[in-house]
Formats: structure tokens, C-alpha cells, sequence
């Protein structure tokens, strides 16, 4: 499975994609960070974003795209610009005919730390061991980005053989 993970912001937007499955290694194919000028119109910001994920969609490919979840934070100026920066690459992917999941920040700090407290100092040293990397990705907005796919590889394939054996037993229980 490789997944595009997208740690969404205005002015840093982390993007990265891993290869891999549960069970197995992950492999890092790409990681990097779109940005915007807080000066610019804010079309235009939204219009870089979402251009960047659709470009990252057709050079790697992914079978998914992980969207951190909004949530909510005491700064509504920061929970807005962050969800347009969700929708952004949500529209690149649906455009693209990718899936796309959400995964809040606690869910994917527990899926790479074990902690959903975890700070970014944290998730990103997880994420450095977990890819076998030899830098640490930075900004934190990129080791997010990828923890997100890494959130998603590992969570997001278990409920996918969820779904079909429940699927499976479904069909088979209407065959009777």
C-alpha cells in the first residue's frame, strides 16, 4: 500500500508517502513541505495547496491519502486555516480519485509513539526510527505528514480486512 500523508496548514503544509504494510518494513518514498506567503491572497494559497497535493498524487501514485482530522483548539483563526488547507488536498484527491481518510493528531501520535500525548519532538524520532531514515524529516510539519501515512498504512489496512470479512459474512449469511 502506499499512502500520501498530509499534515494541512496555511503557511506549512508537510506532505510525505510510504510504501509498505502491516507486518512489514515501511519504506519512505517522498517527503517535503508546501508553503504559502501569509501575504498572499488566501485563494491563491488554497490554489497552491491543493495544486501541490494534485501534483503529488500523479508523480507517486499513493492508493490512499491520510488528511490529519481538524480539531479543535482554543485558536479559531488556526482551526479555520487548517481546515482549508484540509479541504484543499481532500478536493486534489477526490479529483484524482484517490480514497481519502482522516486521522486525528491523537490517533496517529498513538499509531507512531504508543502515546497520543506525544509531543512532536516525539512522533518525529519515532518516525525516523520507523522509516530507518538517518535524518530526522524537517520541519515537524514533514515527520508529521508522514506519520500520518504511517498512521494510515497500519490502522487504515486492518480496517480494510475488517470491512471485507464483514463483508465476506454478510454476502455468505444472505446466501443461506
Amino acid at each position: 500500500m502506499r499512502v500520501l500523508g498530509v499534515d494541512p496548514g496555511l503557511t506549512r503544509c508537510g506532505l510525505g508517502v510510504v510504501d509498505g504494510m502491516v507486518g512489514r518494513p515501511l519504506t519512505l518514498v517522498a517527503v517535503g513541505v508546501v508553503g504559502t506567503a501569509p501575504a498572499d491572497d488566501i485563494g491563491a494559497r488554497l490554489f497552491a495547496i491543493e495544486a501541490a497535493v494534485a501534483s503529488w498524487i500523479a508523480e507517486h501514485q499513493p492508493d490512499a491519502v491520510a488528511v490529519e482530522r481538524v480539531f479543535s483548539q482554543h485558536n479559531v483563526r488556526t482551526v479555520i486555516c487548517t481546515a482549508q488547507a484540509s479541504a484543499a488536498a481532500i478536493i486534489a484527491a477526490a479529483r484524482a480519485g484517490v480514497p481519502v481518510a482522516l486521522h486525528t493528531p491523537s490517533e496517529m501520535k498513538a499509531a507512531v509513539t504508543g502515546s497520543g500525548r506525544a509531543d512532536k519532538a516525539q512522533v518525529t524520532a519515532m518516525v525516523t526510527r520507523i522509516l530507518r531514515l538517518t535524518a530526522a524529516p524537517k520541519p515537524a510539519d514533514a515527520a508529521d505528514a508522514l506519520g500520518l501515512a504511517i498512521c494510515h498504512v497500519w490502522r487504515g489496512g486492518a480496517q480494510a480486512r475488517i470491512a471485507s470479512a464483514l463483508a465476506t459474512a454478510t454476502a455468505t449469511a444472505g446466501a443461506r
